[in-house]
């Protein structure tokens, strides 16, 4: 699977998806300031899952009805590395088939994909 790794998830997450054998480009290693909105063409043009913790995602998939990839919202504030990778490669061992072209949040261990 192709995945875009924003700058709040961190670099951990998006080693940790290369380390499993998915291609994962880092947000950071092209510009940490990035909009959210070149986040999400990057993610359409290359055809990549954007993993992110920015809820703003939602409203511009939403309310401005920008296209998108996939989007996978982990929803886990203050939350370590260890736990981010953890959670992402739990989402993948049981979720891998839903990711991509849906808007998913991971909150509370509980996984929506709509």
């Amino acid at each position: 699977m192709r995945f875009l790794v924003d700058f709040n998830v961190g670099r951990a997450v998006a080693d940790y998806l290369r380390q499993a054998g998915h291609d994962a480009a880092f947000v950071g290693d092209a510009d940490p300031c990035m909009s959210d909105v070149e986040i999400l063409l990057w993610a359409v043009r290359e055809h990549r899952i954007v993993v992110t913790m920015d809820t703003d995602f939602g409203e511009l998939v939403y309310h401005s009805g920008y296209p998108h990839s996939g989007v996978l919202l982990l929803r886990m504030p203050g939350a370590r590395r260890e736990m981010k990778i953890h959670i992402v490669g739990w989402i993948l061992e049981h979720h891998a088939g839903d990711l991509p072209g849906h808007f998913c949040v991971f909150d509370a261990g509980v996984l929506r994909i709509r």
